[in-house]
């Protein structure tokens, strides 16, 4: 089967490189899968999980708090704000990270910037979602 070139990377590091026959972003407006030879595409990413799935082995699982998405014909390029291996996820940080942002929006915290403080509460669950899935996945 064919593959395509698949580079995850964030302010922090390269995050993974390697072949796939297919992987799954989450964009802006929706899930988006990419097979090999799509047509070029550039879109933002929402915080949520990224699936690689490598022509050999278990497929690979990545959270991105946001970024870029670059597809080329034989190329997908996560340029994320922050990424990190599902695994290496702490689910009672994530859902410690929740409650803080939620608190923050219901004014618990004072003087608040709501935009912040929403953009902070949809990071949150979608990195408390991925631990959530990866744990039931173990």
């Amino acid at each position: 089967m064919a593959t395509i070139q698949v580079d995850i990377v964030s302010a922090e590091g390269a995050i993974y490189s390697g072949e796939a026959e297919m992987v799954f972003a989450p964009g802006v407006l929706g899930e988006i899968g990419i097979a090999p030879r799509h047509a070029p595409l550039l879109t933002h990413l929402r915080p949520g999980e990224v699936r690689v799935q490598p022509p050999e082995g278990e497929e690979q699982f990545f959270f991105v708090t946001g970024g870029v998405l670059e597809v080329q014909p034989r190329l997908v390029t996560v340029l994320a704000d922050s990424a990190a291996r599902a695994e290496d996820l702490d689910e009672a940080a994530a859902l410690a990270a929740r409650e803080r942002a939620r608190e923050a929006l219901e004014g618990g915290s004072g003087e608040i910037d709501l935009a912040q403080a929403q953009r902070e509460l949809v990071e949150a669950e979608a990195r408390y979602r991925a631990a959530e899935k990866l744990r039931g996945r173990r």
